[in-house]
């Protein structure tokens, strides 16, 4: 710095004496595009329609929000098949609906939890499908040995029954006389309410259980000599409960299912002095059936019994309750008094045909009672019974009015 101080006046005393220019550099000199006269005018529209044609096209909102999801579900699908290369407890095959179900998941533990369930349920189904095509295998063998020889024998059978004169009823005459009943059911008979209400306090695993008792409840009510009319009442449509029923069942046969399927309330189908929910929690007794009463049934499952849960429901609809005598016949030893759906149909139907809660109550499982009580009021109850069958209700009427 001392040595540049010192040669800059020297420098500058020689370029003076010969007449040199010295041109000092400086940062704020102006450059040449800067400069006005070398100013180039720029065409604005022409640079829009140029970047306009270069632009990519955007997806409508509908296509980006499918590549999102599929985005998501492939992300997923990569994910189980990482997992399973790691030795971990998944499906060998995941469909894009239990991907959906997996993507709603949030905690890694829960998405474990769930792919390991899916496995397990995975090799359920393998399993019983190697033992029917074992069980298959051998019918097929044990039949080709008997018909060894016996080609005489089975003409001769089948030429006795072709000659019989007794009917052979198919499976498709059984079914279609269940339905006809279940028609006459919806007209005539007494309704009863499952309460549709509760998707949104169960969990997935408890949902499926609970549409499962249901599709029991229905085609054991279909069977029976005097079915109820079902409804399912408060049945949001696209719900949680909704789209499981039309995965059991079908689009087409749940449109020709015989029973009412209603997104309203039973306070908006039935006068409000005849309605009764049946909950475990009530304090009052069902002692005697009335057929003149529309029973209410909570379609749930409860695996972590959380206490009261039909019981508010039914207060905050203002409805009277009851529960089933469980305590007066039944010498209670262990376990929750919840009972399944498919109990509860089977309970209820054989009290509406014989009035007897003896013979109901051997629906309950033998697990949680030691046996029977004396059946003192059952003698009353089957009083009751025929007393409360002479108080024809309005659908038996119309029944016996078509019947005369």
């Amino acid at each position: 710095m001392m040595f540049l101080r010192w040669c800059f006046p020297r420098v500058r005393r020689m370029c003076a004496c010969q007449q040199i220019t010295v041109r000092f550099f400086s940062s704020s000199r102006t450059l040449l595009k800067d400069d006005p006269q070398h100013e180039e005018k720029l065409d604005l529209d022409a640079w829009k329609s140029v970047m306009r044609s270069q632009a990519l096209p955007e997806d409508p909102p509908h296509l980006q929000d499918s590549t999102s999801a599929a985005s998501v579900l492939e992300a997923h699908r990569e994910l189980v098949e990482t997992w399973h290369h790691a030795g971990k407890l998944v499906p060998k095959v995941i469909t894009d609906q239990q991907l959906q179900e997996l993507s709603i998941l949030t905690t890694k533990s829960s998405k474990k939890k769930y792919l390991k369930f899916l496995a397990i349920k995975e090799a359920q189904k393998i399993n019983d499908k190697r033992k029917q095509e074992k069980k298959r295998a051998e019918r097929e063998a044990e039949k080709l040995h008997d018909n060894n020889g016996k080609e005489e024998d089975e003409e001769e059978r089948a030429a006795g029954l072709e000659n019989t004169f007794m009917l052979r009823l198919r499976n498709n005459s059984i079914e279609c006389a269940h339905n006809w009943r279940a028609a006459q059911a919806m007209r005539f008979d007494q309704p009863l309410v499952f309460d549709m209400s509760y998707d949104q306090q169960m969990s997935r695993h408890e949902l499926e259980n609970t549409v499962s008792q249901l599709l029991e409840s229905e085609g054991f009510n279909r069977r029976v000599q005097e079915p109820f009319h079902l409804h399912f009442c408060s049945l949001q449509p696209g719900g949680a409960y909704h789209r499981e029923l039309l995965r059991r069942y079908g689009d087409e046969t749940w449109r020709r299912l015989l029973i009412t399927h209603t997104e309203r309330s039973p306070l908006e189908l039935f006068p409000h002095q005849d309605l009764v929910y049946l909950t475990a929690d009530s304090r009052s007794v069902l002692r005697t059936f009335d057929h003149t009463k529309v029973y209410i049934v909570g379609a749930m499952v409860d695996r972590s019994i959380r206490a009261g849960a039909s019981l508010a429901n039914a207060k905050r609809l203002k409805l009277a309750t009851a529960r089933l005598p469980l305590d007066e016949y039944l010498d209670w030893d262990c376990g929750a008094k919840n009972l399944t759906l498919d109990q509860m149909i089977r309970i209820l139907t054989t009290v509406k045909q014989t009035g007897s809660w003896q013979k109901a109550l051997e629906f309950v499982p033998k697990r949680k009672h030691k046996g029977f009580h004396q059946p003192s009021g059952d003698r009353r109850s089957q009083k009751n019974h025929r007393g409360a069958a002479d108080r024809a209700p309005w659908w038996r009427q119309q029944k016996q009015h078509q019947q005369k």
